[in-house]
């Protein structure tokens, strides 16, 4: 039984000593609106109790409790609430390279590399207690590291047999509107017009922007909010300073960097770091 299920605010759990997974669970989900956005890392969660809005991509739908949700790293979502409708879940958070030689069943995994799921969601009896197993493991302090690390071998080694045949297929590549994601990618941290992303990828503006949401599923300023977004996450992991980070991160200021934050995590960096 999961023991925050009243709770509003947002609980993160992270290990120094497990360093490819995350977790966090919320149990009133009423005042939660996410920003669409996304994530580097691969994501896996459970709907609790309620049901609320699922966005993945270009679909949307109510998905309600028993519900397991998978996001590839990219894929553009959000979980909302129905009419103040209560609800509630919790979320793991893991990286792909880790994933990897799970997917791979060997030390070469990480060469092959992530390989995308292509199921959005689930009713998996297994897969939902497996979320719910794996999360009370991890956050126990009284279940040692090997034992939480075992623990996620052993889920997501199930993960794979479930849905493991049921590979994504890879987006068709658009060499121009990569780019302009690269250069995005690589100048996120200063101001950036839409001139210099044209010039970048030598694409008229209405062409970038129409092709570019049509490949990532946000428009180029939601791409580069959500990898400043992606920056300020890594940076509190660390142990920066909100300030320290808004000031690094291409936010005019710190009360900026607070509210698209919460917009994108429906937490406050103060929340999320500690």
């Amino acid at each position: 039984m999961l023991s925050d299920v009243t709770c509003v605010t947002p609980r993160f759990w992270r290990d120094a000593q497990l360093p490819f997974i995350e977790a966090r669970s919320i149990g009133d989900g009423r005042k939660v609106h996410y920003s669409r956005h996304s994530h580097e890392i691969f994501s896996i969660g459970a709907i609790t109790s309620g049901r609320c809005l699922y966005l993945h991509e270009k679909t949307r739908q109510a998905i309600s409790v028993g519900t397991v949700v998978l996001m590839n790293p990219g894929a553009v979502h959000a979980c909302n609430p129905i009419d103040d409708q209560p609800w509630s879940y919790l979320m793991l958070y893991v990286d792909p390279h880790w994933l990897a030689g799970i997917q791979h069943d060997g030390e070469r995994g990480e060469q092959q590399g992530f390989q995308p799921i292509a199921a959005t969601h689930t009713q998996s009896p297994e897969l939902f207690n497996g979320v719910i197993d794996l999360y009370e493991q991890l956050t126990d302090p009284d279940q040692d590291v090997l034992a939480k690390h075992q623990a996620a071998v052993g889920f997501f080694s199930m993960v794979q047999q479930s849905l493991g045949r049921s590979m994504s297929t890879p987006k068709a590549a658009n060499v121009r509107v990569e780019r302009v994601a690269e250069y995005i990618d690589a100048h996120f941290m200063r101001s950036i017009r839409l001139e210099d992303m044209c010039a970048a990828a030598s694409l008229s503006e209405a062409y970038l922007i129409r092709a570019f949401e049509q490949r990532y599923h946000m428009t180029p300023h939601a791409y580069l909010t959500n990898r400043r977004v992606q920056y300020a996450q890594t940076q509190l992991r660390d142990g920066a300073t909100i300030a320290a980070i808004a000031q690094q991160s291409g936010f005019s200021d710190q009360a900026h960097l607070q509210r698209v934050f919460k917009k994108h995590l429906a937490a406050t960096p103060g929340q999320y770091k500690a």
